[in-house]
């Protein structure tokens, strides 16, 4: 079963993005900005009042998207058994674009990235 975990957006400032998030929407809570050297990229998890997560990417991988005006990057779902989904899904036709990898945002867990003809996926183990 895959359950919908969050929305990656694309950015070229986190802390910008931050406060025009915050200026629109009610923000439950704002994780620590980190960088994740697997994906050399600056991550921050944002929660809305309703409870949406918003995963916010910056760095070298996202930059060209944002300046094409693309910021919504990717659907991530969180799955009991990463390797079983990703047979799953490839069988489906989705390309696998990154092999699991431990995740520093969330606590070294394993994310594996899938391409899909309606966009990314990312896969996160619940593991």
């Amino acid at each position: 079963i895959m359950k919908m975990h969050h929305i990656g957006i694309a950015c070229l400032n986190i802390e910008k993005t931050l406060k025009d998030i915050s200026a629109i929407h009610k923000v439950n809570r704002i994780s620590k900005i980190v960088y994740d050297a697997h994906q050399n990229a600056k991550l921050c998890m944002v929660e809305l009042e309703g409870g949406e997560k918003l995963e916010l990417i910056s760095g070298p991988k996202v930059e060209k998207l944002v300046k094409k005006g693309i910021s919504y990057y990717h659907l991530c779902y969180s799955v009991g058994d990463i390797h079983k989904s990703i047979n799953e899904l490839t069988l489906k036709g989705a390309i696998l674009v990154s092999n699991p990898t431990p995740a520093i945002l969330f606590e070294g867990k394993m994310v594996a990235f899938l391409l899909t003809s309606y966009g990314l996926i990312e896969l996160l183990s619940e593991k």
